[in-house]
């Protein structure tokens, strides 16, 4: 039996960048679907389940960072991935994406090569992340992760983290005492060669702290390197 195509939701106001992609995607063997604007995005999500949504930011109306804001909000689309388009290229745009819980951004004027292989590396990554076996669950004294079932509790009491947050946690706290550079963590999180700033896991470590409340001290920051995860005595 032939594997059904992965479907792709392409969210781009500009005619020709929505033609290229479109083009491209096809090329690759997705199934394509577009929208121009954030309202017409947000009801063709909720209509046809892309397994993927390619997501300009600078929209007419509502703009990209809202619709994220509200796919992360609705437990229908929480886990749909998200890819980021900017032309602003500016940190701020990446880091308010990141922190709403987008997957992954490319700066326009972007290689068709590199977004393709950006798109198949966050698909495989939540493929992963589904099959993550029962067996590893996680425990460090009030602290305990479920990877199977994307699910943190700390004191008996649940978190709600992103996903981005929750695979950063995965990867500390998977070789507690092992220090990991910013750039180290964005390839355990994301794969190699992402393009981040410093400031994009800061963020992403400032908020996962915050959340995990009394256990938030088990992140540690080696300063000048990284991060690490506490060890048990």
């Amino acid at each position: 039996m032939t594997e059904a195509k992965k479907s792709i939701l392409v969210v781009e106001d500009e005619e020709d960048i929505l033609a290229l992609l479109h083009f491209n995607l096809i090329k690759a063997q997705y199934a394509v679907i577009c929208a121009t604007c954030g309202e017409e995005a947000l009801n063709m999500i909720r209509e046809q389940q892309p397994d993927l949504v390619l997501l300009d930011l600078m929209l007419p109306g509502m703009d990209g960072l809202e619709i994220c804001h509200r796919m992360r909000n609705e437990p229908s689309t929480q886990e749909l991935p998200i890819i980021m388009l900017t032309a602003r290229g500016e940190e701020e745009d990446v880091v308010r994406g990141l922190e709403l819980g987008a997957d992954d951004y490319v700066t326009k004027p972007f290689s068709v090569k590199v977004l393709l292989a950006r798109i198949q590396t966050v698909l495989r990554r939540r493929q992963e992340a589904a099959e993550i076996d029962h067996s590893s669950e996680i425990n460090c004294g009030d602290l305990v992760i479920h990877p199977e079932r994307n699910q943190v509790q700390v004191c008996g009491r649940a978190v709600e983290l992103t996903f981005t947050e929750f695979r950063v946690l995965i990867a500390l706290a998977g070789r507690p005492g092992w220090v990991f550079t910013r750039y180290q963590i964005v390839n355990a999180v994301r794969g190699e060669d992402y393009a981040v700033t410093d400031r994009a896991v800061d963020v992403q470590i400032a908020g996962l702290r915050k959340k995990l409340g009394p256990c938030g001290y088990y992140i540690e920051t080696v300063r000048g390197v990284g991060y690490r995860f506490r060890e048990q005595s």
